[in-house]
């Protein structure tokens, strides 16, 4: 299981942090990835680590603006989001996945477990 925390309402060029707690598993062994769906359009892949942290992916639209990391003692993914958007805002979700290994198609993985989602709405 996931939870995630952390969205809220932010104006346009703030920052928030989105924190994903995982139970019943170790991040360690799980990659993790945020997704974001807004409303009336599909959900896309925002960003990917791997189990070790060592390969991470971002959708284009958020490089050099969000960072995705992980801290395995607390189990727990997180994704710092800096200069908001209003195109950022989303539902976000988590989402885990056995193994280490996240390639360029990450996003069409099929998750093993996911979050109920958090809202991010930035407002401009």
């Amino acid at each position: 299981q996931v939870v995630e925390s952390g969205g809220g309402l932010v104006q346009s060029g703030g920052s928030l942090r989105l924190s994903c707690q995982g139970s019943g598993f170790s991040f360690s062994n799980y990659a993790a990835a945020w997704f974001r769906q807004a409303p009336g359009k599909e959900r896309e892949g925002v960003s990917c680590i791997s189990a070790t942290g060592a390969r991470i992916h971002y959708v284009d639209s958020v490089k050099g603006r969000f960072t995705i990391s992980k801290d395995n003692a607390k189990n727990t993914v997180y994704l710092e989001m800096n200069n908001l958007q209003s195109e950022d805002t989303a539902v976000y979700y988590c989402a885990a996945l056995y193994g280490d290994f996240v390639g360029e198609n990450w996003a069409q993985y099929e998750y093993d477990a996911w979050g109920q989602g958090t809202q991010v709405t930035v407002s401009s």
